[in-house]
């Protein structure tokens, strides 16, 4: 069932954005429109077709993508209006959508159309297309969808630079939104429904031509496989397809902003959406997508190359400094300054614990204080975490429980772990740190570095739908390090033609 073992060849090349060219007339027939109109939108749920009789047997067809249009408005206002026409018949193909026209919506905008493309255009820009037989015209209506509460900034994506607006709990808007952003009818949405007793709707959402297929039929086969009676939350979904459930790794990445989820169709990735979830998974991601946020692109190249690299120093320090502390001062003190060592000593002098009781305490109460931070208010909780630590380290320190310089480790550990983006990434560190100290208090420094290539070996075992968790590093490609560990310029970011999905071959 799962990605195992793969043989990876070269990336894939980007397709050429889809534009459908033909500009001819209209057909007059409605089942050439509508056959048509279903092939250029393939694999897409939520393209509605409707056949309409009216009083004197003339067909119309009304087409429209569901999560852009209000069916409500539709209901009460066109489709009123169409079962009142008495006759169309006896009209010419101007004259029948003239006639429309004036007796449709009176409020409504609409425009005449005359070929398939524009045709297409109009249903992804979000207006419903009435078609009507015998007429080579088509007339676009718009009935734009209303939302059922305000939409809201993203409050675990905040950014200073770029849209302010995130998923709500709705999931044909938040499919609207992605709708809105890709205009396209390659962007492919498949619905299907799981849990046994609540009948959930879940979306999975990609751009033909931009993802493996094999990819696409593996997320679909694994979704199929779920067998539960409840399935509440995209976190459902995430642990029972990702590759290893087992690994502290994320190996999706959630995401509550739109213009994410966008920019990730379009690199080739794939979208799940769950209904009553403000959050979308994004796959397959790799090791390097959790120190990256969207806003790195709506920077300067430079700027954002400087913050990714200050992500990965520090997001190595927060995985390392309690242990190499630990260490250095445990089993290897010639390595610190003489003045440093004298003063690290003078700290230790009264303290009844060794070095790596120290830090594993301060770090079992960092976290108890971060989690506390989490669950308190907002206000009250974004400073208890850092305040609530230094405040209890001085006071533990006073009363000689712990020395002085661990409590600075453990803070600086904890602040460089804020700079992580992506809360499942900054977490599984956390976690490993426990593991870390525990290795440099047995052997010292090379105790660390026997945990790091454990951990490096994790690493490059790790796959995300059948794309290395490492690369484009290993296996190595070279224009994938346009945007890992530097932020090109868009000059060179927009002529680069790899993609992240790799052909994949069996053994």
């Amino acid at each position: 069932m799962f990605f195992r073992k793969k043989k990876y060849g070269l990336p894939v090349m980007l397709l050429e954005p889809f534009e459908y060219r033909n500009e001819a007339e209209l057909s007059d027939s409605l089942n050439d429109i509508e056959e048509q109109i279903r092939q250029i939108f393939e694999n897409c749920s939520d393209l509605i077709i409707r056949k309409i009789t009216l009083a004197d047997s003339t067909q119309i067809l009304l087409v429209y993508l569901k999560v852009l249009v209000d069916d409500q408005m539709l209901e009460d206002g066109l489709m009123k209006h169409l079962m009142n026409i008495e006759s169309l018949k006896s009209e010419s193909a101007n004259g029948m959508m003239e006639r429309l026209e004036q007796e449709l919506i009176p409020k409504a905008r609409t425009v005449v159309i005359d070929n398939l493309k524009d045709a297409v255009q109009r249903i992804v820009q979000g207006e419903a297309v009435v078609f009507a037989e015998s007429a080579n015209k088509a007339m676009a209506v718009t009935s734009p969808k209303k939302l059922q509460r305000e939409l809201t900034e993203p409050n675990i994506e905040t950014v200073i630079n770029g849209p302010q607006l995130g998923f709500i709990e709705n999931m044909e808007v938040n499919l609207g939104l992605v709708r809105n952003r890709l205009r396209t009818p390659l962007l492919k949405i498949e619905m299907m429904s799981k849990g046994k007793l609540t009948q959930t709707p879940i979306a999975l959402a990609y751009l033909e031509g931009r993802v493996s297929q094999q990819v696409i039929k593996e997320v679909q086969q694994r979704i199929s496989s779920i067998n539960m009676d409840s399935v509440v939350d995209v976190g459902y979904i995430e642990e029972l397809i990702c590759d290893k459930p087992n690994s502290v790794f994320p190996l999706m990445k959630l995401t509550q902003r739109p213009d994410a989820v966008t920019a990730a169709l379009i690199e080739g990735k794939f979208a799940i959406m769950v209904e009553g979830s403000s959050l979308a998974l994004i796959a397959p991601i790799v090791f390097w997508s959790g120190f990256q946020v969207v806003e790195d692109y709506y920077m300067h190249f430079i700027i954002a190359t400087h913050l990714r690299w200050l992500r990965l120093m520090f997001a190595f320090m927060a995985l390392t400094l309690p242990s190499f502390y630990v260490a250095i001062s445990t089993f290897h003190q010639e390595m610190i300054p003489t003045a440093l060592a004298l003063t690290v000593a003078a700290s230790r002098e009264v303290i009844p614990f060794p070095t790596v009781l120290e830090a594993l305490m301060m770090e079992v109460i960092f976290d108890a204080l971060r989690e506390a931070g989490v669950r308190l208010p907002r206000p009250v909780g974004e400073t208890i975490s850092i305040v609530g630590a230094l405040v209890i380290g001085q006071a533990a320190v006073q009363a000689g429980i712990i020395s002085a310089p661990i409590v600075m480790i453990v803070s600086l550990t904890g602040i460089a772990s804020f700079l992580i983006p992506l809360p499942k990434m900054s977490q599984a560190i956390t976690i490993l740190r426990f593991p870390m100290v525990i290795f440099a208090g047995m052997f010292g420094l090379y105790g660390i570095g026997m945990a790091l290539m454990v951990l490096l070996i994790h690493l490059a075992n790790l796959r995300s739908f059948g794309i290395p968790y490492l690369s484009p590093l290993t296996p190595f490609y070279r224009p994938g390090l346009l945007d890992t560990f530097i932020r090109a310029p868009w000059g060179l970011l927009s002529k680069r033609k790899d993609n992240i999905i790799q052909n994949m071959e069996s053994e």
